[in-house]
Parts: structure tokens; sequence; C-alpha cells
């Protein structure tokens, strides 16, 4: 699905978030820059953007991105991502303790086991490692809430159609925000999966929010 959508991908995410999918993604980035590691893995990598921001904010640190679909990693190193990885983020090829951050946007809510994926994410992190975890979420204002979701289930995917010709991915994209554990519950789930001091940060009245903890030295719950 996802190779399928892109050659235009990045145009749609663009459009369809109105631009401020930028905005976003720079944020994570001012929030990872604050933690000064030497070494990222970005996961679901897609086409860089997020990759980009860090190397941008950290042009020190040695950013490898991360993704499963070989048309998306290609269109990365077009757009300067200076390591790539083919690889599926359910079983990384790194030993353990490779990372001093990990970073994942709007790519954990498509993993075959949330948990699983985290539980991943804890065991390539050094000790005190950091998690960034940027994913939509619904928003929780009682006028927002059923506007978004009009969007979300109508308007989206025929814009998405209209941009990228598979309106099948837009309508995945929806039911996938539906079904994903946001605010509290992601919390929750971070930190039964080797995780603690899970913060969670809502932005754009709660459209997407941005998911923060250190790597747990007692592993999983």
């Amino acid at each position: 699905m996802f190779g399928a959508i892109v050659r235009r991908y990045d145009l749609a995410n663009h459009m369809l978030s109105c631009g401020v999918d930028v905005y976003w993604r720079k944020r994570a980035a001012d929030i990872v820059f604050s933690w000064h590691p030497g070494k990222i893995a970005d996961l679901a990598t897609g086409t860089g953007d997020l990759a980009l921001a860090l190397q941008k904010e950290l042009p020190d640190a040695k950013v490898t991105g991360v993704d499963f679909v070989p048309e998306m990693l290609e269109l990365a190193q077009k757009k300067g991502v200076r390591q790539t990885i083919l690889a599926d983020a359910m079983m990384l090829p790194f030993a353990d303790a490779s990372f001093d951050c990990i970073t994942i946007a709007f790519g954990l809510r498509n993993m075959e086991n949330w948990r699983g994926a985290l539980v991943e994410m804890s065991r390539v992190l050094r000790r005190n490692g950091h998690l960034l975890v940027l994913e939509f979420s619904l928003p929780t204002g009682p006028i927002l809430r059923p506007i978004y979701r009009f969007y979300l289930h109508h308007c989206l995917p025929f814009l998405g159609s209209v941009l990228t010709g598979k309106k099948s991915a837009y309508d995945y994209l929806g039911h996938s925000i539906e079904q994903f554990p946001s605010g509290r519950a992601m919390v929750d789930l971070i930190e039964a999966s080797g995780f603690e001091h899970a913060t969670l940060q809502p932005l754009t009245r709660g459209i997407v929010t941005i998911y923060t903890a250190q790597k747990s030295q007692a592993g999983p719950s």
C-alpha cells in the first residue's frame, strides 16, 4: 500500500494536513535536540521527513532512517537522508543498546503488534535512552471531534484518492487512527513495554500527540 503511493506521498501529507505536518516534525526534532543524542534510529522513516528534520537540528548526530518499503527509502535517500536501512521495525537488525534515541512518526499505528514494536525499540536503546513517538490521535473537544471524524472518514479519503489515486490507503488511515490507543492509554502501553517517565503532548488541538519516555531499567512488565 505504501509503495503504491510513494510518488505523491509527500504532496498528499502536506496538502491533507494544510502544511501543519512540517510544524509537528519540527516540534519533535526540537524535543530530541534537548536530549543531545549521538545515535538516533528513525523507524518507519518513510520518505525521511523526520530524519531530515533531525539531521538539521543535530548535524553531528548519526541519524539512521529505517523502513521496510524500498521505494520509500529510495526517495528518502534522494532527499538527503544520509543513512538508511531496509528493515522491519518488529525485528530490528541492530544489537542491544545500539542507540541513544529512537523516534517514530506516524508509524507505530501501522505495526503488526504495538507492544511488540515498543519492546523491540527498548531493546536497541542504550541505558537511559529516549523514545519519541509522534502519532495521530483524536481531538477531545465535543465540537472539534465530530468535525474531525467527518473529515477523517469522508473528506480525507476523497482528497487522498484525487492526490494519489489510492482511496483505500486513506480509508485505512481513518480506521487505523480510530483503533489506535491515545492519551493515557498510549502512555500506559509505553510504560508496560520497557519504558518509564512517559509523557504526552497534544498538538493542534489533539489531532496529533507527541509521546516521550526513557528506557526502563526494569524492562517490560
